[in-house]
């Protein structure tokens, strides 16, 4: 993402190198076969989500602008106790009037909280309103959730947080709540597999990629240029650039050693800033039909086991199988104690949770896999309290103000987060190269706020024309 935006915000050709530790590129967006047939399913990112209604999405319009056909995912069912609880009549028959109204309530209270309007504005704190404190979310669950009514909203939103109520914040906490609300947000993937997308990124970006190059050291030379040593099957590289783009999951930053003790500690500082790890285990199960349909028409659910997982119909996104395929997405505590267990124990695991009047599906399996996200993902995106958007993604901004960070733990943990991320920073950079050189008076040092300013100005101008 961020090469498609560099060539695309740039006024001249840029040499652009992509170093990939692994054999393939495309990180937590992965779409795989199963071993006994060409079907596919999502190994990581389930789905992409779509804020249009209230504003700009610059994913939605990326995946239209590569031509991807997109399906539509809905999911109302809650399901507790065995009780399927998809609208207001059902949650009153499984817990009474009283239970409802304080359901009613705390959706109000919810609301009050984040607007429409401030959820799509989330990441741009300076953007949003003085109450935005990032306060514990458990004391706002016990002030105004009943013991059944948290129950009920700790199941419809753990897998998505990824985390516990008491690790995360009141804001992050709603998000992830009103994220079920049609009037802030839908969810929507893209038709044979959201790997379509980097497929088709990588197809349009002129860069030389090195797959299977482990980059192990990142150092300012002495002429200013950011120096890269990389090792690939047994050879060393040292290479030189301009800008660097450091876009690693944050649970892999130190992987990379940080010459120079300035740069080593703002790394580190920045590392630790963002440092609320969050877990996902996907288990994804192959059956000879979609025997399910009868109690499951649309494309998710939530169910109570695993602290609250999610249960996708994954076949729905690929229209004419006759197989059936089910996804189960289990964050947390929950995912990481699970990720202990064997395979074939969490596979049982999986079945086990199927409701009773499903429970002869068992006989229908034909191939199960397992993916461990452990510490993959952030608990608190942006951190405590989300700093301005340049110091998020330049750590070291006085000596290595050409070294910048980019990923989702600085925005929602989602891959729109990335983009927003990538394409802040390729539009800092393509700015940046505009600027005339300007050597300041008897070798004065500018103050980095106001090259900052100049910079975020000019980046302004840059994304407007290519709006």
């Amino acid at each position: 993402m961020a090469a498609y935006f560099l060539q695309k915000y740039a006024d001249s050709p840029l040499t652009i190198t992509l170093f990939e530790a692994d054999s393939r590129i495309g990180g937590k967006v992965h779409t795989q076969k199963f071993s006994s047939t060409d079907i596919t399913y999502e190994v990581g990112a389930a789905e992409l989500y779509d804020y249009s209604r209230n504003g700009c999405d610059s994913l939605r319009e990326l995946v239209a602008e590569l031509g991807l056909p997109t399906q539509p995912m809905e999911g109302w069912g809650v399901v507790i106790d065995g009780k399927w609880i998809g609208n207001l009549t059902d949650f009153r028959s499984a817990f009474g009037d009283r239970e409802l109204q304080n359901f009613i309530e705390f959706h109000r209270r919810a609301q009050d909280q984040i607007s429409p309007h401030e959820f799509y504005a989330a990441d741009h704190p300076e953007g949003l309103p003085a109450h935005f404190a990032n306060s514990p979310f458990v004391p706002f669950l016990d002030r105004f959730a009943s013991p059944v009514v948290r129950r009920y909203i700790q199941t419809l939103i753990h897998s998505d947080l990824a985390t516990e109520p008491r690790l995360t914040s009141t804001t992050y906490g709603l998000q992830n709540y009103l994220m079920n609300d049609s009037k802030y947000m839908q969810l929507y993937c893209i038709e044979g597999g959201n790997e379509r997308l980097v497929r088709e990124l990588a197809s349009r970006i002129d860069v030389e990629t090195r797959l299977n190059c482990k980059v192990e050291t990142v150092f300012k030379t002495e002429s200013g240029a950011i120096a890269v040593e990389s090792i690939s099957s047994d050879q060393r590289d040292l290479d030189e650039f301009d800008y660097v783009i450091v876009a690693l999951p944050h649970n892999h930053l130190n992987s990379v050693v940080y010459s120079n003790d300035r740069l080593a500690n703002a790394v580190r500082k920045h590392f630790e800033y963002y440092n609320h790890p969050a877990h996902y285990l996907r288990m994804t199960l192959l059956f000879e039909k979609p025997f399910w349909r009868h109690w499951m028409k649309e494309s998710y659910c939530m169910l109570d086991h695993f602290d609250g997982c999610c249960l996708y119909d994954e076949s729905l996104r690929q229209p004419g199988i006759t197989q059936g395929i089910l996804g189960w997405l289990v964050g947390g505590d929950a995912a990481e104690r699970m990720s202990h267990w064997s395979d074939e124990e969490l596979l049982e695991a999986a079945l086990d949770s199927l409701p009773k009047e499903l429970a002869h599906g068992k006989e229908l399996l034909k191939e199960g896999v397992i993916k461990r996200w452990i510490k993959a993902v952030s608990a608190l995106p942006g951190g405590n309290n989300p700093p301005p958007l340049h110091v998020r993604h330049c750590p070291e901004p006085v000596e290595h103000s050409h070294l910048f960070f980019i990923g989702d733990y600085l925005f929602d943990s989602t891959l729109n987060g990335v983009l927003d991320s990538a394409e802040y920073v390729a539009g800092w950079i393509a700015a940046n190269l505009m600027l005339p050189t300007v050597t300041p008076p008897n070798n004065s040092t500018i103050p980095f706020s106001n090259v900052h300013n100049s910079l975020h100005k000019t980046t302004k101008e840059v994304l407007h024309v290519n709006q």
